[in-house]
């Protein structure tokens, strides 16, 4: 195995949270009122059960290859070539999505913060720091999510509780006017972001208590849930019908906390915050994408890989759009249906492949197994 550390199926739970979160809580509110106006809360919660289902996926593919990542096992089940395309293709999807989390990081940064510092500095700074963290390893990577995530929860939980005198409850109301549809189409963009818990095909070989793999994936996709459906509350009661008009809306939300005109201006604690979320997001898509090169040209070893992939990655920054307009058009359009056949249609794909080989080669064991 190219990787020797180990880690908790906890620090798992911990790293895939912020994978998720991180860059959900910025885009996805204001895209997901379009659709769904005053039932905006719910879609998080039609939208987990695509979560649910890929890190049921991924625990499957694991108990059939427990030793092997999504680029591995893809060989086994498809043979060399057709295994090779699909890792392939996994591997130029990481590539692209990791560009334009990266890129979203960096237009948020310029756009509200550091509005005089080249785009492309911001962005590779942020690359750089987070080669550091995927060359030292996965334990390296989980401990950090331990001790960053933690602080990151209970700040989203203190911001929540100063905005309740701002909030106005009759916002929620009427509560599905027009039925279940619209909460619906406002999910469909949430859903793309759920799909992501494939990554725990690339951790799942190398946690220390396996048989807890399955629990704490389902835990951390129940936490991601409550997480995007008390934002979208919180700033719906906030914001009520404007929400879709803001393009950050919980920025904005943050920066109605007034307490006693003591507490203000809040949002800089929360940058920093959100930071740290986006830094461990990024190097768990840094990682797999590195690892799964490396096992995709069996390589001994993934560090040499890191820093040219990194300067893939701000190629890939640079170039996934033009402007952060056409950015925010493409993560609300197309972008769920794309992300959605990649890390889920593929891998179930690949578990009814599997399922179907293990059965014909051997019907007794797969009794056994049941």
């Amino acid at each position: 195995m190219i990787e020797k550390g180990k880690i908790s199926a906890i620090q798992m739970g911990l790293m895939m949270y912020p994978t998720i979160v991180a860059t959900a809580i910025l885009l996805v509110p204001a895209i997901t009122t379009r659709h769904a106006k005053q039932d905006m809360w719910l879609s998080p919660l039609w939208a987990s059960f695509i979560g649910f289902l890929t890190v049921y996926i991924a625990v499957q593919l694991h108990h059939l290859y427990p030793q092997k990542t999504l680029i591995e096992y893809s060989e086994e089940i498809l043979g060399k070539f057709l295994g090779k395309a699909v890792g392939l293709i996994f591997l130029f999807f990481y590539l692209h999505v990791t560009g334009i989390i990266i890129r979203e990081y960096g237009e948020f940064v310029v756009g509200n913060f550091l509005t005089y510092t080249p785009l492309a500095f911001v962005m590779g700074s942020m690359i750089l720091v987070c080669s550091f963290a995927v060359r030292s390893g996965v334990e390296v990577i989980a401990r950090l999510a331990e001790m960053i995530m933690p602080v990151v929860i209970i700040l989203i939980l203190i911001n929540i509780v100063l905005l309740i005198p701002d909030m106005e409850v009759e916002n929620m109301f009427p509560i599905m006017e027009k039925g279940i549809m619209p909460s619906l189409k406002g999910a469909v963009i949430p859903v793309g972001w759920f799909s992501e818990f494939i990554l725990i095909a690339f951790l799942l070989p190398y946690i220390a208590d396996r048989n807890k793999g399955k629990k704490w994936g389902m835990i951390s996709v129940t936490a991601v849930m409550l997480t995007l459906s008390f934002i979208n509350i919180a700033v719906l009661f906030v914001l009520g019908g404007i929400t879709s008009r803001f393009l950050y809306p919980a920025i904005s939300a943050v920066r109605y906390i007034s307490i006693a005109d003591f507490l203000e201006h809040i949002e800089a604690v929360v940058m920093s915050l959100w930071v740290a979320a986006v830094f461990l997001k990024i190097a768990v898509f840094y990682y797999a994408l590195v690892l799964g090169t490396a096992q995709w040209l069996n390589l001994s070893d993934y560090r040499p890989v890191v820093l040219p992939m990194g300067f893939l990655l701000l190629l890939f920054a640079v170039w996934s759009a033009p402007n952060l307009i056409e950015l925010t058009h493409f993560l609300g359009t197309s972008s769920p249906f794309y992300r959605i056949s990649i890390q889920t249609g593929i891998p179930l794909l690949l578990l009814f492949i599997a399922k179907w080989r293990k059965r014909t080669n051997n019907p007794n064991q797969v009794k056994c197994q049941g």
